[in-house]
């Protein structure tokens, strides 16, 4: 959680707009129930009045109301009217404190008045000819509203409210005023603000949605970046150490994952407490008497949630694993489609395929059914919250405590409060998983690469590198392995010559030609270049002066020009077509309709293996390099083709250092020095023919590949 709010915290302004817009959005949500309840309350009920005291009335129904006023209130009630040219009076003031006074002194009074009216006993004008006769005086008037008063209060407020609001509508048809359009008016009023606040809500939660999108983008853009350029600076122990499946994992999966909580946390969790926390203080302020209903609501939830997380999060801790496994499980079935089918474990595979599968699947059902059950039980909560009210609600209006508009209100507010808790709930679901994805995503990003540049590097002091390449004392050791993979390694390579490494499978060859590009560094000795160490340069300048063909040739989606040109673009086509011509690739790509245009499909699927390696090392010469490493870079070529490369080689890098990792001693016959390794040791160097007379291991090695002939010297 805490990770996911750092990724956001990054666009700070941007989440501030989304906060800005989302009170804006929750105040127009909040705002619309009471609109609700204005119009069945005030516009369908009481005909369009909102307030007891009119806003236009006689003079004589003033002086009525004022009959049953102590002296202060009726004073204050005159001094709120003024005169018209008409004899009538009409309300001089707007403040709201002001007319809600009003509207506690007057309502009485004019429930009491309406009273009169239906009396048979006492009407007005008989109450005013006894006090003016002095049979009644204005202290019995005000004792008889006193027990008037205690009478009413088992009505309730809404009643004496509804009986003072029929009496200002007999005012107005008594001044002869149309009823029908001030319920109109009032209506349309309360609707057109209505029709404004939707309009205003939907704006904002689109504009708030936009925004969130574009964060959440651009928080899944950062990540990918700053993996992939975390991943590229790693070296073959970091590569070891997580594995590609779950690197692609990590880079997608895990980062799609934070990616959509982000969008929701912005949209959903933060949105969730504003509406929430709005929803309580509106339902407080309705003065229903039911807010318990709400606690226990919330009570209700908070325990679903809690058990439901409980159960479910330790499977969504290791869903993110079996994805892991299972992407493993697959793209290793489908890189190794020809080899599968060869050995025919088609069957074998598709059950180790299936147990991964199936595994995932389990986890992924269980989460799901555990989550099954929570919509339905909020859907319980709500339901039994929205009958609770409804009981509680109908008692009210019943006894004329509550109005049906605050009743439909307090349930819109509670719905959602609720709805708010369902929110993040919800989101609650997506956290775990989505937190884990965010942990996978920052081992990748804080993990330091084993190889690094130091902080002061030789690039400028080193100038132009003549490409002399020594060993000196070398030894490395695999990490966490037990024993050295080389040992003493101790030779020079110059330029202009070829220097060729033999032995049998396992004996450290391709290891000693992965120290030189520092995919790995030594543990103990040196590595030089014209007698600076390979440490103190930087990778950039380190690997610019290398030309590299791994043993397992790798080309790239495309067509053969930009796999020729990967090393640069200021490689010319000239240069392209000569580097094709040496590597002994000229024949085979002018065979093809589109020759350099042609397409080469991902990993050079296309092409056969010996083509493959042709190009690759096209690749390699094209950057003109001053040392050049081959790895058993011509296994898949036929010996004529092996034979005139070669020779292409040796007269093309006549400046260069060339060192070649091979299995076949025809190979490196003709080289100018011949390393021997043995169990991560050399046990010779010199010649062919020289090794031939002083080393067991290489004429042992000999025997096996060559013919009593060129053992004597025929050499191919």
């Amino acid at each position: 959680m805490f990770k996911i709010l750092k990724y956001l915290s990054e666009s700070k302004a941007s989440v501030a707009v989304i906060i800005a817009l989302l009170v804006l959005q929750a105040y127009c949500d909040l705002t619309l129930p009471q609109y609700t309840a204005d119009i069945v309350d005030v516009g369908i009920s009481q005909g369009g009045i909102d307030h007891v005291a009119p806003d236009e009335i006689r003079e004589e129904t003033l002086e009525n109301i004022s009959l049953f006023m102590p002296e202060n209130e009726a004073e204050f009630m005159m001094s709120s009217y003024s005169v018209k040219e008409d004899g009538n009076y009409e309300l001089n003031t707007a403040d709201v404190q002001t007319v809600e006074t009003l509207d506690e002194s007057m309502a009485v009074p004019m429930a009491m008045l309406t009273a009169l009216s239906q009396s048979k006993e006492m009407d007005i004008d008989t109450l005013k000819t006894m006090i003016e006769g002095g049979m009644m005086t204005k202290e019995q008037v005000l004792d008889y509203r006193s027990k008037a008063m205690e009478a009413y209060e088992d009505m309730g407020d809404a009643a004496v409210s509804q009986m003072a609001v029929n009496f200002v509508k007999a005012e107005y048809e008594a001044m002869g005023l149309d009823s029908a359009s001030i319920q109109t008016h009032y209506l349309l009023n309360k609707g057109g603000r209505m029709l404004g606040l939707s309009v205003v809500m939907m704006i904002t939660a689109i504009l708030s949605s936009l925004l969130a999108s574009r964060v959440s983008a651009k928080i899944g853009m950062t990540l990918r970046g700053r993996v992939f350029h975390k991943v590229v600076s790693f070296s073959n122990t970091e590569m070891e150490k997580f594995s590609t499946a779950s690197l692609i994992t990590r880079s997608t999966n895990d980062i799609q994952q934070v990616q959509m909580v982000s969008v929701m946390l912005l949209r959903m969790v933060m949105y969730a407490p504003i509406i929430g926390i709005g929803g309580v203080i509106k339902v407080a302020s309705t003065r229903t008497g039911m807010g318990w209903i709400i606690g226990a609501a919330v009570a209700a939830i908070t325990v679903l949630v809690s058990v439901l997380m409980v159960v479910a999060m330790p499977k969504f801790k290791i869903m993110q694993t079996l994805i892991d496994r299972l992407n493993l499980v697959s793209r290793e079935i489908l890189t190794g489609i020809p080899v599968i089918r060869a050995f025919g474990r088609e069957e074998f595979e598709e059950e180790r395929f299936d147990e991964a599968n199936v595994k995932l699947m389990k986890n992924q059902l269980f989460t799901n059914r555990v989550m099954t059950f929570m919509m339905p039980l909020m859907m319980l909560i709500m339901n039994g919250i929205t009958v609770t009210i409804v009981w509680f609600g109908a008692q009210g209006i019943d006894m004329g405590n509550l109005q049906v508009g605050d009743l439909l209100a307090f349930i819109t507010y509670t719905m959602q409060i609720v709805m708010a808790f369902l929110m993040i709930t919800i989101i609650s679901v997506m956290l775990p998983r989505a937190g884990v994805a965010a942990e996978r995503i920052e081992e990748v990003i804080h993990t330091e690469a084993a190889i690094h540049d130091k902080e002061e590097v030789k690039d400028e002091e080193t100038g132009e590198l003549k490409g002399r390449l020594s060993f000196e004392n070398v030894s490395f050791k695999y990490p966490g392995a037990d024993e050295d993979a080389l040992s003493n390694i101790d030779f020079t390579a110059e330029p202009g010559k070829t220097t060729a490494i033999i032995g049998s499978t396992g004996c450290g060859k391709s290891t000693l030609i992965n120290l030189v590009p520092r995919f790995y560094d030594v543990t103990e000795g040196r590595i030089t270049i014209d007698g600076i160490d390979i440490r103190d340069l930087s990778q950039h300048k380190l690997r610019s002066q290398l030309g590299y063909v791994p043993q397992r040739g790798v080309l790239f989606s495309g067509d053969i020009e930009s796999n020729i040109k990967f090393a640069g673009d200021t490689i010319t086509d000239e240069e392209m077509v000569e580097a094709a011509r040496i590597s002994q690739a000229q024949e085979f790509i002018d065979s093809k309709p589109e020759t350099y245009k042609s397409e080469i499909s991902q990993g050079g699927t296309n092409v056969s293996g010996g083509q493959k390696q042709r190009l690759s090392i096209a690749r390699a010469i094209v950057k003109r390099p001053k040392i050049c490493l081959f790895d058993d870079s011509f296994s898949a070529l036929d010996y004529k083709t092996d034979v005139v490369l070669r020779k292409a080689l040796h007269e093309k890098l006549t400046e260069t250092t060339v060192i070649i990792v091979a299995q076949r001693i025809s190979t490196i016959l003709h080289a100018d020095q011949i390393i021997v390794l043995d169990d991560g040791k050399i046990v010779g160097i010199g010649t062919h023919e020289k090794l031939l007379n002083s080393c067991e291991t290489y004429r042992e090695i000999a025997k096996a590949q060559l013919s009593e002939a060129e053992l004597r010297g025929g050499a191919l």
